[in-house]
């Protein structure tokens, strides 16, 4: 199925200062919001207590603040909608002291008074724990970027492994900067998300790459923006296709699949938009603003040719005893 005709040339690198300009001011206002509004952590990195409650009717939300407020084991606790009006989340910023004992306890007979409830559910996270995490998620992103680059630069060149990583670096501070506008508590799910975001938009970066270096070997052109602009338009009914694919999967999950993973799908749309962007306007952006040399690469893929055949020579000879 093409969406887009094959045999069409797009003029995308004629547009990539435009491209590269809007992204910049995309991630300029990212960074503004990290250091500004800073992420929202949520239990997993930042230590606390948090307790899903449901009630069998509207949840007096004001009310259950007014009786928390009073409490000073409870003062500092944050009270929001879960999901239903009948459903609520509570969150304390330091767990308790006594893990022996059911905080749940606690607050079901602080609340009796606000009505017919259950309480769903109570996970803590002690502050060192929390700690942990955070800096073994930091490790696993900067890991993963690593290993990216190590892999790109054996599989294509240098300045190719530079450009999928300035490309995952624009998708990530994107998406970074959408989760702080929204507000979205960071957990374990959502570092999850963006571990997956920078697989799903590697992927498509490599493709888009690896047809790239088909057409500087394989086309007449010397032009650089030229075999861009022909490679990526050879590509763009694969990449539309499939990431309309996932954003329509992954939309079901973001309007049906809870409260609960919520953060984690909205962050993968985001994602998902973004890298199928970057991937079409922006890494090969940064490949010709790189000044990438369409004839030295073509020099160097012969010279490698040339001692291949050599090697084979050698080898053919070693084997028939002629050396």
């Amino acid at each position: 199925m093409e969406i887009f005709k094959s045999n069409k040339t797009y003029d995308f690198m004629g547009k990539r200062l435009p491209f590269l300009g809007f992204s910049a001011i995309l991630v300029i206002a990212s960074f503004v919001l990290l250091f500004t509004k800073g992420l929202n952590l949520g239990i997993d990195f930042s230590g606390g207590t948090l307790i899903q409650v449901q009630y069998t009717k509207v949840a007096p939300v004001q009310d259950i603040r007014d009786i928390l407020v009073k409490d000073i084991r409870f003062d500092k606790a944050v009270v929001t909608k879960f999901g239903t009006p009948n459903e609520i989340i509570i969150k304390i910023p330091s767990s308790t002291t006594e893990l022996g004992k059911d905080i749940g306890d606690d607050i079901r007979e602080i609340l009796k008074v606000t009505g017919e409830y259950e309480i769903r559910r109570v996970d803590m996270v002690g502050p060192k724990v929390g700690d942990a995490l955070q800096e073994k998620g930091i490790m696993a992103l900067s890991l993963a970027l690593i290993v990216i680059l190590i892999y790109v630069s054996f599989r294509f060149e240098v300045r190719f492994a530079i450009s999928s990583i300035l490309a995952l670096i624009h998708d990530i501070s994107i998406a970074l900067g959408a989760i702080v506008l929204f507000s979205i508590d960071v957990n374990l799910d959502i570092l999850a998300a963006i571990l997956t975001i920078l697989g799903y938009s590697l992927n498509d970066t490599i493709i888009v790459f690896d047809r790239i270096r088909e057409g500087v070997t394989t086309s007449k052109e010397n032009d650089l923006d030229k075999v861009v602009n022909e490679s990526v338009s050879k590509t763009l009914s694969r990449t539309t296709l499939t990431s309309l694919t996932t954003f329509f999967v992954v939309f079901t999950l973001y309007l049906f699949g809870g409260e609960i993973i919520s953060g984690f799908s909205f962050t993968l749309l985001i994602g998902i938009v973004v890298g199928t962007y970057s991937s079409i306007f922006i890494a090969a952006s940064f490949l010709v603003q790189l000044n990438f040399s369409v004839s030295n690469y073509r020099k160097g893929e012969a010279d490698k040719e040339k001692r291949q055949k050599e090697k084979d020579r050698l080898r053919a000879q070693f084997e028939q005893g002629t050396i």
